[in-house]
């Protein structure tokens, strides 16, 4: 069988993009949150954990701590307990504790908008700064790729790149319109799907970042 050119591929990505948004015109960032700030605390929060988990801890925390001023100056203790049903709390803590002193001391206590500095902060890769790219500012600089859309776009056979790198690079040339759209429709396709059925993960649960 013969090799799809990535012109067909792209061609039929778009296709794709228009059925999930048809499908799911209302999806969304699953992780409650007001503001930059906050969603960058859960999306820090939400690794090798749900996000139904993190939206069961994070009003009791911002309740706390409602401003980077207020958790930057947290107790390391204080944050680990109120997180510590998240998983890898320790770090997690020390992770998001920096994100908001970040935040404070380079940024006047406000979240940058370019994914160079987000990057630089405690705790931020790639995907949590699309994230908050995406979903805070609505600034379109990547995919965001996570598990669910790394399944999905394997079973659609868009692509079987391996590499987290190349794979998110390669998302980016394919989706060439709305990426943080399609982020969101596959992921709302992904959940209303038993994972049972679906093909194993070749990529396993590596995320971008």
């Amino acid at each position: 069988m013969p090799r799809e050119s990535k012109k067909s591929v792209r061609e039929r990505s778009l296709q794709i993009f228009d059925l999930l948004l048809q499908e799911y015109p209302d999806a969304h960032c699953a992780l409650e949150h007001e503001g930059p700030f906050q969603l960058g605390v859960a999306t820090i929060l939400s690794a090798q954990t749900t996000d139904e988990r993190v939206n069961m801890v994070t009003p009791k925390l911002f309740l706390g701590y409602p401003s980077p001023n207020d958790l930057a100056s947290a107790s390391q203790k204080d944050v680990e307990t109120l997180i510590h049903s998240t998983g890898f709390f320790r770090n997690k803590a020390k992770n998001i504790i920096g994100f908001a002193k970040g935040i404070v001391e380079k940024h006047g206590g406000k979240v940058p908008r370019t994914i160079e500095e987000l990057t630089a902060l405690p705790g931020v890769g790639r995907k949590t700064a699309n994230v908050i790219l995406g979903n805070a500012f609505g600034i379109n600089e990547g995919v965001v790729v996570d598990t669910h859309v790394k399944r999905i776009s394997n079973l659609l056979a868009l692509t079987r790149e391996a590499n987290p790198e190349k794979f998110c690079s390669m998302c980016g040339e394919i989706f060439v319109r709305g990426p943080l759209d399609i982020e969101k429709c596959e992921c709302a396709m992904t959940c209303a799907i038993c994972l049972e059925l679906l093909p194993e993960d070749p990529f396993e649960t590596h995320e971008c970042e």
